[in-house]
């Protein structure tokens, strides 16, 4: 035998196919670690997720029991459905509830138009123009966003009572119509100095000043920054309480908040059921906006900012 053949056959792969690397042992340990740190990770997640979405189970399944039985029964187990608690609640108002969704849809379309136009304009007057006292002003509006609601109430309300607002929705829209949401006007300026301002003077080469480069340029790019204003403003507007109890007595025009709130009666029983179920009734279109928009939402966000 000559030592050609006396060698052992070389490992021949099979064509098209690459060979197996073998991992280490340090390798596999180290893969192994990770999946089990992501699945504890998960099951953290999985388990404060259920604890924060606890309470609106809770509610879902106390709006299809009896009254009576709401809080002598508190699990989430269902014996049988009882969907008097939404035919009784739509009704059981001066008003059907369809009435006060009505009223708040009112408070929130002129919000949000109002929060659009003025933060949009203001933000680009402090992103764009130069003026006397623009760092000035732009640091006493970014003050108003740590200016409690509350302060500026009373002066609000004399104001508006003189002038014959009361029991109207004008004082819940038409500050908005003056971008007094120093949080919208900060959210656009950061997006509006994120776009190049090569924009701005190719337009004004063109002939373009500022209404037609605000317009023509400025807003079409600022879109993802608009949907978040919208979502955001939609939210807040619609579960405002605080202002449409101070400036709204009169219960035909009551908003959705203060209506739930007519359900809690201090001298006699309340309607728990019907309270949750109306309840749930009003988070349908808030859990709908943020549905559709939350593409829009994260988008507006993320690019906040970037220079």
């Amino acid at each position: 035998m000559t030592k050609l053949q006396s060698l052992p056959a070389a490992k021949t792969t099979e064509p098209g196919k690459a060979p197996r690397r073998r991992e280490s042992p340090g390798n596999l340990a180290f893969s192994r670690s990770a999946r089990v740190k992501g699945l504890v990770k998960h099951a953290i997640l999985i388990v404060v997720g259920l604890v924060m979405i606890y309470p609106l189970l809770w509610m879902v399944v106390s709006s299809l029991r009896p009254n009576d039985l709401i809080f002598r029964e508190p699990g989430l187990w269902l014996n049988s459905l009882d969907m008097t608690n939404y035919t009784d609640g739509w009704s059981a108002l001066t008003h059907p509830f369809g009435h006060y969704m009505i009223n708040s849809a009112i408070v929130v379309l002129g919000s949000i138009v109002g929060n659009l136009v003025s933060c949009s304009m203001a933000a680009y007057a402090f992103a764009r123009l130069q003026f006397t006292g623009k760092k000035l002003f732009f640091g006493i509006m970014l003050l108003t966003i740590m200016l409690p609601f509350h302060v500026v109430i009373v002066p609000q309300y004399i104001l508006f009572s003189q002038i014959g607002w009361v029991n109207t929705f004008w004082p819940l829209i038409v500050p908005k119509l003056l971008a007094t949401d120093a949080f919208f006007v900060f959210l656009m300026v950061q997006f509006i100095r994120g776009i190049p301002k090569e924009l701005d003077e190719a337009a004004r080469i063109d002939g373009a000043g500022h209404p037609r480069i605000f317009l023509r340029v400025i807003l079409p790019l600022m879109v993802p920054a608009l949907a978040t204003t919208t979502i955001f403003t939609f939210i807040w507007t619609w579960n405002d309480f605080f202002g449409a109890l101070i400036y709204l007595t009169d219960p035909d025009m009551f908003t959705v908040p203060v209506a739930l709130r007519a359900f809690v009666d201090s001298q006699s029983a309340t309607s728990w059921g019907s309270l949750f179920a109306m309840s749930i009734v009003s988070l349908f279109p808030v859990f709908l906006v943020f549905l559709f928009g939350q593409r829009f939402l994260i988008k507006g966000i993320a690019t906040t900012g970037i220079k």
